[in-house]
């Protein structure tokens, strides 16, 4: 009896031993079939980790490490895919494009990626340079005191100006989005149109032969030689920085002093030295200017208040010969 238990013990230890041993080879079988590899993670701040693992889907391995994609974020390979033979997940920033798409995409609106790229269209910005108008003004200058009887005389005709502009321009599928004024530069300033309003004078045929005869006498009695008249823009202007510029030293472009109630500066076909009569005063043509073109004229003035004060008037300037 105590034999047959022995060999029963004996029986039974046997079976154990041979599960164990069975138990141990599946786990050893299974340790060798299940791959391990190292993945190389780079962060989008630069940094990069290194990580073993035996998985292959992208998310599943950013999950067991803990990592997690920001809004702003995208991962390649992407969270859906396995990861490749370079073994290197990578994490970046989203382009402002692909940030966009992701917007209208989260919005409802059913698109394909394509479309949604193909409506999103970068925009381009370009400098152009183009020439433009100025348009003249048109002054009226009004003789005719109050009388409802009058007449208009066109005493200069008016041209306009040309100044160079440049614009920045935004571009979207070729068409213009916005454009932004850079810098400009004139070219030639305008000339105002200027009109003369005067009464209408009735007179005898005697009285018009007397003014005829008149003027006639005071022709041919002028010894101070020929003149012509012309209205001008005439402003005025002094020696500060504010008129001048760089230039404020006092001193004229022909050399001399500037002088109030004598120095002009007027443009280049009134040469130095011309004499000007001005609201029956006589100037000097000794100072030239940036924008003194045309019809205008500066008068020298002895501060910049006075010239302030003056402002813009429309004058006849007699030319003195």
């Amino acid at each position: 009896m105590q034999k047959k238990n022995k060999s029963k013990f004996s029986f039974i230890k046997v079976i154990g031993i041979c599960l164990i041993l069975i138990l141990l080879s599946g786990v050893g079988v299974m340790a060798v079939t299940t791959k391990v590899n190292t993945v190389t993670i780079e962060l989008s701040n630069g940094y990069e980790m290194t990580v073993l693992t035996s998985k292959t889907n992208v998310k599943e391995i950013l999950e067991d490490n803990n990592i997690i994609l920001e809004s702003n974020e995208k991962v390649i390979p992407s969270t859906t895919e396995e990861i490749t033979e370079s073994k290197t997940i990578k994490i970046t920033d989203k382009s402002e494009q692909e940030i966009e798409v992701a917007k209208i995409s989260e919005s409802g609106i059913e698109m394909t990626l394509e479309n949604l790229l193909d409506a999103y269209t970068t925009i381009t910005e370009k400098i152009e340079v183009v020439e433009e108008t100025i348009p003249f003004e048109t002054v009226t200058k009004d003789i005719s005191g109050g009388s409802t009887n009058t007449k208009n005389k066109v005493l200069q005709q008016g041209v306009e100006g040309k100044k160079k502009v440049t614009y920045k321009v935004k571009y979207q599928n070729e068409a213009e989005i916005e454009r932004t004024k850079i810098s400009e530069e004139i070219i030639q300033e305008p000339v105002d149109k200027i009109i003369q309003v005067s009464s209408k004078t009735t007179s005898s045929r005697s009285s018009s032969s007397s003014r005829s005869s008149s003027t006639s006498s005071k022709t041919s009695g002028s010894t101070s030689g020929t003149s012509s008249v012309k209205v001008y823009k005439v402003t005025a202007y002094c020696a500060c920085t504010k008129c001048c510029g760089a230039h404020a030293n006092g001193y004229t472009a022909s050399g001399t002093r500037a002088t109030a109630g004598r120095t002009v500066a007027a443009p280049s076909n009134l040469a130095f030295g011309t004499k000007l009569n001005i609201n029956g005063k006589t100037y000097v043509v000794e100072d030239r200017g940036g924008a003194i073109k045309g019809n205008r004229i500066d008068i020298y003035v002895s501060s910049h208040s006075q010239a302030l004060a003056w402002g813009v008037k429309y004058l006849p300037v007699e030319v003195q010969n």
